[in-house]
């Protein structure tokens, strides 16, 4: 006689699954394309005019991997700033009155260099801009470059390397330090905007005769023949820009 006891097995029916192909994991975290991205380059703009800012931002932001974190009007503060917010990569205005790039570009460069710096103009300023490369800037781009150009050179700077516009690259890169002293160079653009010996006197407020004393120097120093000649030739070379 059996006298064992029966145990009766049931067969669970499986659930049904919307995702039959999909498989799930304990603890398994869904990866979103938002998560798939790279950390993203913090900017810094620095820039006193806030239209110009603006239209950065804007644009900027529109790529994936990059964001403003931070918006400055004056330099007083940028290494402050840039390490408040680590900041990978700083856009300074080298344009704007009021303030100095290069010193802010030095100062980046001493204090925070895993911060560069990347210097935006308007304007072909060769002297000012050479002088911004050997303080330590990595970049030089237009202002009014396309935002996907200009995001590139962003990115490229970030990677290590130096980028420099090709429509500045000529100017900036074989730029000659000027051989006129300042007040030759204020007697210069004074006499580029026209007028009498005696017109520039009153207006740099020194005497005639230092303006035609400077003005013979700078034409001396230019290898120019004549008033006009001077002109022309440190206009060329960028030596009236800054």
């Amino acid at each position: 006689m059996w006298t064992g006891h029966v145990v009766r097995l049931h067969h669970r029916q499986p659930k049904s699954c919307s995702h039959p192909s999909r498989t799930h994991f304990p603890g398994a975290r869904t990866v979103t394309p938002e998560a798939r991205l790279p950390d993203r380059i913090r900017l810094l703009l620095v820039d006193d005019q806030i239209l110009s800012r603006g239209v950065l931002r804007s644009g900027l932001e529109r790529e994936r991997d990059l964001e403003i974190v931070a918006e400055l009007a004056r330099t007083e503060d940028v290494v402050g700033a840039a390490k408040r917010h680590r900041a990978n990569i700083a856009l300074v205005d080298a344009d704007g009155p009021g303030y100095d790039s290069i010193n802010v570009t030095t100062e980046l460069r001493t204090s925070m260099p895993e911060c560069r710096v990347v210097m935006l103009t308007t304007y072909g300023r060769p002297g000012h801009l050479r002088r911004g490369l050997e303080a330590g800037a990595k970049g030089i781009a237009l202002k009014t470059s396309p935002v996907p150009q200009l995001a590139d050179a962003v990115r490229r700077v970030h990677l290590g390397l130096r980028v420099v516009d090709a429509n500045l690259a000529a100017e900036t890169l074989t730029y000659t330090e000027t051989p006129l002293d300042r007040g030759e160079t204020d007697t210069l653009r004074a006499a580029r905007e026209g007028g009498s010996v005696a017109t520039m006197a009153q207006k740099l407020d020194v005497s005639e005769r230092l303006v035609r004393n400077r003005l013979w120097s700078a034409i001396g120093k230019t290898g120019a023949r004549t008033r006009a000649d001077a002109i022309t030739i440190a206009e060329r070379n960028g030596w009236l820009f800054d």
